[in-house]
């Protein structure tokens, strides 16, 4: 039995870790979009390239957290993503999800 592979790109394909390293110094490659809301919240959905998938399932690549404000990076929320497409819709969910709560960012209990 081989060894699951630990880097991917953006598209889901193995790479070495050489190539994760190049790509993860690259903003562009790594940052999938960042939004600020209405009410300051900050949420960030970037390429990890490093499985986070500890179990069965396909390699979680992707990951958007939310922030009480940019700068501020004790976080809110994470949510963990296969594919470019599912980080995309999250990011949007998430953002969704946070402008709802309305009012001034809160920390967790």
């Amino acid at each position: 039995m081989s060894a699951r592979p630990r880097y991917y790109a953006r598209d889901g394909t193995p790479m070495t870790l050489k190539e994760w390293m190049l790509k993860s110094e690259d903003e562009n490659y790594k940052i999938v979009k960042q939004t600020s809301s209405d009410n300051g919240r900050f949420v960030s959905t970037v390429w990890l390239g490093l499985d986070h998938q500890y179990g069965t399932g396909p390699p979680l690549i992707f990951e958007t957290r939310v922030f009480p404000r940019r700068g501020d990076y004790e976080d809110l929320d994470c949510e963990r993503y296969p594919t470019l497409a599912e980080a995309k819709r999250g990011h949007e969910a998430m953002l969704e999800k946070w402008r709802q709560r309305g009012g001034a960012p809160e920390r967790p209990a």
